[in-house]
């Protein structure tokens, strides 16, 4: 049989769950006026700026409403101009006591009753106005439309018809949820110091999706919710991704991992060299003796390939890699020196160095 000394490496602890794609910003545009709809302006599903033209509500009534108000007020203009002059002509006949307080009095009046409707005929004007421009419905924010709701020569209702949908893509937000437990797990870790200092910049994240076996999308985490929900026992995390030719799409899910330590060094073993024992795992170990050995052991993730020990196991114990079924604790054997290959340079992940409290549900590691 053959025996080696674990490998060290320095490894990192990914924190890993399936979470789905939200758009930053979604918006059910609906119309600001009533009136039946005159043109359409976009194609379903096109992207669109915001300010861009969506729609058209017949501006026929609008502009004739507009029109009145404008008549209405220079209308109260000249009533309010001739209150003022009659004014002045009354305060300096006053002043000759050409006239009575009385009479000077109303004429005050009358100015300001003017002055006001005057003020409310113009404030007509502006709302007419901002009616006749509700009659161009468009984009509120720049992102790709959804279908039309409604058809030319449709009638909709201010503030109550929809009439499409428009969503941001580009950043996109990746939202997913974790447990209590691991939540734990990072704050205890924050409080002890272990965890790298956050100040520089967020947490980095990576994506794939459920069709792809490499992490090809990247992000970081830029929000943590402030409660932990009481049925599930789990708190709601998000990250933001960087979408710049719209493929990710709201609704998709993705398998993301997070950081859940920083560097260590780790023992590895062939996962051939785990036995089962029961409830336990273990390993066959050959002592100074050259007598078999057992070692219960707790197990970490798999890092390219080779399994991580936790604990349970000695840097300097020698680990039979080849021939565990001939292997019986107390036993003699004669073992052939061998040796644990590690991973081939640079397929390990990349420890980023700055490290964020996520909330997240399981762990893997990866090796640096």
């Amino acid at each position: 049989m053959t025996v080696a000394t674990p490998l060290m490496k320095p490894i990192v602890d990914w924190d890993d769950y399936i979470g789905r794609f939200e758009a930053r910003q979604s918006v059910e545009v609906r119309p600001r006026v009533s009136g039946y709809v005159q043109k359409l302006a976009f194609r379903d599903g096109q992207f669109a700026r915001a300010g861009e033209l969506l729609f058209v509500i017949d501006p026929r009534p609008f502009v004739a409403a507009l029109n009145q108000a404008k008549a209405d007020a220079q209308k109260a203009r000249a009533t309010a101009e001739l209150a003022r002059a009659t004014f002045a002509r009354t305060d300096k006949l006053l002043a000759q006591n050409a006239v009575s307080h009385e009479e000077y009095d109303t004429d005050k009046a009358t100015l300001a009753q003017a002055q006001a409707s005057l003020a409310s005929a113009e404030a007509t004007v502006q709302s007419r106005a901002l009616d006749v421009s509700f009659t161009r419905v468009t984009a509120p924010i720049s992102g790709r439309m959804s279908d039309r709701r409604v058809d030319v020569g449709a009638y909709v209702t201010a503030g109550t018809t929809p009439m499409t949908t428009v969503v941001t893509l580009d950043p996109i937000h990746f939202v997913f949820t974790g447990s209590e437990a691991v939540y734990l797990k990072y704050q205890r870790a924050n409080q002890a110091g272990t965890r790298p200092s956050s100040r520089v910049a967020p947490n980095p994240v990576d994506i794939r999706l459920a069709d792809e076996t490499e992490y090809r999308w990247h992000g970081k985490m830029d929000f943590v919710d402030n409660v932990i929900a009481n049925g599930s026992g789990t708190i709601r995390g998000r990250a933001v991704v960087k979408n710049p030719n719209g493929f990710l799409t709201p609704g998709m899910f993705g398998h993301m991992r997070l950081l859940g330590s920083g560097a260590y060094n780790g023992m590895l073993i062939p996962e051939d060299a785990v036995v089962t024992d029961q409830t336990r795992k273990a390993v066959l170990i050959v002592g100074p003796d050259n007598k078999v050995a057992q070692r219960v052991v707790e197990l970490g993730p798999i890092v390219d390939g080779l399994r991580v020990v936790r604990s349970g196991l000695a840097a300097t114990d020698r680990v039979i890699i080849a021939g565990v079924q001939r292997g019986r604790p107390g036993t003699p054997v004669t073992p052939t020196l061998g040796k644990i290959v590690p991973p081939a340079p640079g397929t390990g992940p990349q420890v980023p160095a700055i490290i964020e409290p996520p909330a997240t549900s399981a762990t893997a590691a990866g090796a640096h």
